[in-house]
C-alpha cells in the first residue's frame, strides 16, 4: 500500500493558523484498476491473463477476479507493475511493451502522482483475434447460464411439490 505525505497549506481559522498533517495512501487494488483501465485500448493487446482487459470489455479470460494478471508493488512515491498478457498474432511485442509503458506511466502519474519505475511484461499467450473471441465466455453468458439452471431447478422442485400435494389428496387426510 502506498503512503504519500500530503503537503498541507496554512489556512486561517479565525486567528489561529492550522497546518493539518496526514498522509495519502493507495491500496494495491486501486493501482491495479488504474493499470487495467489504462491498457484497455493498447493495439495488439488481447487481454491480461486472468483478465482485466477482457473483464473491462465484459469478458472473462481465466478468472472472475478483474485484477488477476496484474501485480503491483506500491511505494510512497513509486509503483512497479508486472503484467501477464495475451498478445495478438501479427503485432510486435516490443511495440506493445512500449505502448504499455507509455499509457500506464501517464495514467498512474495523472491519477496518483506516483511514478512508474518498473514494468515487467510476460507474454503468456499469442492468439489471433478470432481465436481470442471464440475462447471468451462473456459475463452475460455466465449469468444467463446460471439463471437458466436456477429456473430449471425451481421448475423441477415445483413439479415435485405439486405431485406430493396431489398424492396426499388421493390418500386422504394429510394428518391422521
Amino acid at each position: 500500500m502506498a503512503t504519500e505525505k500530503v503537503q498541507a497549506t496554512d489556512f486561517q481559522d479565525g486567528d489561529q493558523t492550522s497546518n493539518p498533517k496526514g498522509q495519502l495512501t493507495f491500496d494495491d487494488k486501486v493501482i491495479q484498476k488504474i493499470v487495467g483501465y489504462a491498457i484497455e485500448n493498447v493495439d495488439g493487446l488481447l487481454g491480461v491473463d486472468g483478465g482485466f482487459v477482457a473483464n473491462i470489455r465484459n469478458k472473462i479470460v481465466n478468472s472472475d477476479n478483474p485484477t488477476d494478471g496484474i501485480e503491483v508493488e506500491v511505494g510512497k512515491e513509486q509503483v512497479a507493475v508486472d503484467l501477464d498478457i495475451i498478445m495478438e498474432y501479427g503485432h510486435n511485442a516490443h511495440d506493445i511493451y512500449d505502448q504499455l509503458k507509455q499509457v500506464i506511466a501517464k495514467q498512474i502519474k495523472k491519477i496518483t502522482s506516483l511514478v512508474l519505475v518498473e514494468l515487467n511484461v510476460e507474454v503468456v499467450d499469442i492468439q489471433t483475434q478470432k481465436e481470442f473471441n471464440e475462447s471468451q465466455t462473456t459475463l452475460q453468458d455466465r449469468v444467463s447460464s446460471a439463471s437458466e439452471k436456477v429456473k430449471s431447478k425451481a421448475a423441477e422442485s415445483g413439479e415435485k411439490v405439486k405431485q406430493n400435494v396431489q398424492s396426499m389428496g388421493e390418500e386422504g387426510d394429510r394428518v391422521r
